[in-house]
């Protein structure tokens, strides 16, 4: 059991990044924390791993706990052995193995005598049997990297596991292995994630907002329904408080007419009627004090159904103006646009792939590139870019235009500002105010346009390319995405979602996320083999 009670974390001189947020985390289950980028779900996670401190509050953990990280370069100068806090154990054994007797050795290991059957076990349950546990983390790729920390989840017998994004880096085989390894624990797991197929492994939901945190008891479907239902039923008191306001206004309106035809009347009356000129001055006066009375209790009225209209705005998401109105490619479908015969690639006078590939796109054709880590994925798409050049075989191109939308978003320009950057797609079609707009409709307000575009978090990045797509005048006739899903959050991830679904031109994706390439209509597959 996981139980934290009053949880408080801010960073200095900054405002508080969750307060005061008190959850029960019960044992052997499995739950996932979801919520915007920059909500703070990392960052609870390492509270409840007691790798950071909170500001205020308590952490109570029953059970031994093993924490994987989303990032590993603080790891990169230790071990393997080091890393899963082992090395001290296996030294020790080793002494003992060799004949030492000090009492050190003993009391070190614990009587944990099949650790090293353990180590091999765990390891070649993740496909690492290669690896030796006293070589450093540095020499291995991301996927390794992952991998070495969920083998160490099985070494030490660990009883509450907490994962960050623990998809991010794996192929597929990877993925499959922790999805079947996740179904079949008994441990408790809180895991941050955006990987869909895994947040349905999980039985609660926990998500953080600027509200604080709420708990959904399902899988991420059925979280997804339950915020379908919400947002309708915003939808409708949004609709409610517009008819209010509304009536409210019309209601002012009519009360203000009806008493100013009351004061010209009476006005009137007391004019005919002679009276002194003084008493008409009190009288006027009286019957602006109370237009004015009158005026602000209407007032008051409005601004208080203003006020919850605006709170019930901002709660909506906002992601069906962010859709990309993208113009149909000018190529008719079905025109060969790349065509690959017998190609491979040559690294260190090896072939990258085991059989030569053969290969044709066509307009329309909507493909993702598969494999498992290192098989060449990226390299295929330089040589369909025309980046490499093939070591054997021929490949060809036709004329077409297309955009290359890679991990690191290294199509933005680091130096430009957010604005500027926006204008490049500009053909002169758009008005400096229209291209704000759009902006704006993209969640980025008149104070980020001088913002330079190094600054930004995956998901404005991939906000700001897919505004600059929609100022363009002319869609690209072929999109190629590569790991377009990897440090997105889920709001983000359908908001790429909802835009590839309304484009019609070519798409080529390599993508490990199953769910995103059924959802945007990916029909075929190019299988690399090693």
């Amino acid at each position: 059991m996981i139980f934290l009670h009053d949880i408080t974390f801010g960073f200095p001189a900054g405002d508080l990044l969750f307060n005061s947020i008190t959850l029960t985390i019960p044992s052997q289950s499995k739950s996932a924390l979801v919520g915007s980028n920059g909500m703070g779900k990392s960052t609870l996670l390492k509270i409840m791993a007691k790798e950071t401190e909170p500001l205020r509050g308590n952490i109570n953990a029953e059970g031994e706990l093993f924490y994987v990280p989303q990032m590993f370069g603080n790891f990169n100068e230790l071990t393997i052995a080091q890393c899963l806090k082992i090395d001290k154990k296996l030294n020790a054994l080793q002494n003992i193995i060799n004949g030492e007797v000090d009492e050190i050795y003993f009391e070190t290991l614990n009587d944990d005598w099949d650790i090293e059957e353990r180590c091999q076990q765990a390891l070649y349950y993740w496909k690492l049997e290669n690896l030796n546990v006293n070589q450093k983390l540095e020499s291995l790729s991301g996927g390794q990297k992952t991998k070495v920390f969920l083998a160490g989840i099985q070494i030490n017998h660990s009883e509450i596991i907490l994962l960050d994004e623990p998809t991010n880096h794996l192929d597929l085989e990877g993925r499959n292995l922790l999805y079947d390894f996740i179904e079949k624990s008994n441990a408790t797991i809180v895991m941050v994630s955006h990987d869909r197929t895994l947040l349905n492994l999980a039985d609660t939901i926990f998500e953080l907002s600027n509200q604080g945190i709420s708990s959904y008891g399902g899988n991420y479907d059925f979280y997804a329904e339950q915020k379908a239902i919400e947002n309708e039923s915003l939808q409708n008191d949004i609709h409610a408080k517009e008819r209010a306001l509304k009536k409210a206004k019309e209601k002012e309106c009519e009360t203000l007419e009806r008493k100013q035809k009351l004061d010209a009347r009476g006005k009137g009356k007391q004019e005919k009627s002679g009276v002194a000129r003084i008493m008409m001055n009190t009288l006027r006066n009286n019957a602006e004090k109370n237009s004015s009375k009158l005026k602000a209790v209407h007032a008051e009225k409005i601004n208080d159904i203003s006020g919850d209209l605006r709170d019930l705005r901002s709660s909506v998401r906002n992601l069906d103006q962010m859709k990309v109105n993208f113009n149909d490619s000018d190529l008719h479908s079905g025109k060969i646009l790349i065509s690959v015969e017998d190609m491979n690639f040559r690294y260190h006078d090896k072939n990258l792939w085991k059989e030569n590939l053969n290969l044709e796109i066509r307009s329309g054709d909507r493909i993702a590139i598969k494999g498992s880590n290192g098989s060449g994925k990226t390299t295929l798409i330089k040589l369909l870019l025309g980046d490499l050049l093939p070591s054997s075989g021929s490949i060809s191109r036709s004329d077409f235009n297309t955009i290359y939308i890679d991990q690191e978003y290294s199509l933005l320009d680091k130096t430009a500002t957010l604005y500027e950057f926006a204008q490049k797609f500009n053909d002169h079609t758009m008005s400096e105010s229209e291209v704000k707009t759009l902006l704006s409709r993209f969640l980025f307000g008149k104070e980020t346009w001088d913002k330079k575009c190094d600054v930004l978090s995956g998901g404005e990045r991939l906000r700001l390319l897919l505004c600059g797509l929609s100022i363009s005048n002319k869609a690209p006739d072929m999109i190629i995405l590569d790991e377009p899903t990897n440090n997105l959050d889920l709001q983000n991830v359908e908001i790429l979602t909802n835009s590839i679904k309304d484009y019609h031109g070519t798409l080529v994706v390599i993508s490990h996320d199953g769910v995103f390439l059924e959802e945007i209509g990916v029909l075929s597959a190019v299988l690399l083999e090693l």
